[in-house]
């Protein structure tokens, strides 16, 4: 981590271990309105936004894991999610893979779950046992723990999927079946489009 001084008096601490570098930045402008901003190169001048570069994983890819439990990530994927990442089961029947960024995002909608709910605690079980901070070889490679790979019956061949802000490991033969992998029909897609308006 490094820390280095802004020139108007704040601070600025750097994270490296998403697609770029990760900044809190604590700016204190001359009408001493403090702004703080989480994310991918977010830049302040004073009070005014400068630039923002959000996550962006989209696409989808065929790769495979070899002997010693290891996948190669795509490169495109790689781009976004740097050196370090946190992999755990997804809410489907697959793998998902946060950029450190998001996984904080993450935590902080985790943190206001209630305590008392039963169903919350096994929620945020359910998340943080099969959670697992990965880094990114330099031949782009994780290692999936063999219990994980139990959970998503991954065995060898895979389906990777860019998912906005995550990326999802689909095992080929889950993901094939059409139920389970969220194919859609044309009519489907129409109807969820027209739904949530996107």
């Amino acid at each position: 981590m490094q820390n280095k001084a802004t020139r108007d008096g704040g601070r600025t601490r750097q994270w490296r271990g998403s697609g770029c570098t990760l900044r809190k930045v604590e700016y204190y402008p001359k009408n001493k309105q403090k702004s703080l901003a989480y994310g991918c190169e977010v830049v302040y001048s004073g009070d005014k936004k400068l630039q923002e570069e959000p996550t962006l994983l989209m696409g989808v890819y065929q790769n495979s894991i070899d002997a010693k439990s290891r996948l190669i990530v795509p490169a495109k994927f790689r781009e976004e999610l740097g050196f370090k990442c946190v992999l755990t089961r997804g809410l489907d029947q697959c793998l998902v893979i946060y950029p450190m960024q998001t996984w904080a995002e993450q935590q902080e909608k985790l943190a206001t779950l209630p305590r008392s709910d039963e169903m919350a605690r096994a929620f945020l079980r359910y998340m943080y046992a099969n959670a697992v901070e990965c880094e990114i070889d330099k031949q782009g490679r994780i290692t999936v723990p063999q219990y994980l790979r139990d959970i998503a019956d991954i065995e060898k061949d895979l389906v990777t999927i860019g998912m906005l802000d995550r990326v999802e490991l689909w095992a080929k033969e889950v993901y094939d079946d059409s139920e389970i992998g969220g194919r859609l029909s044309p009519e489907d897609f129409k109807k969820i489009g027209e739904t949530y308006q996107v």
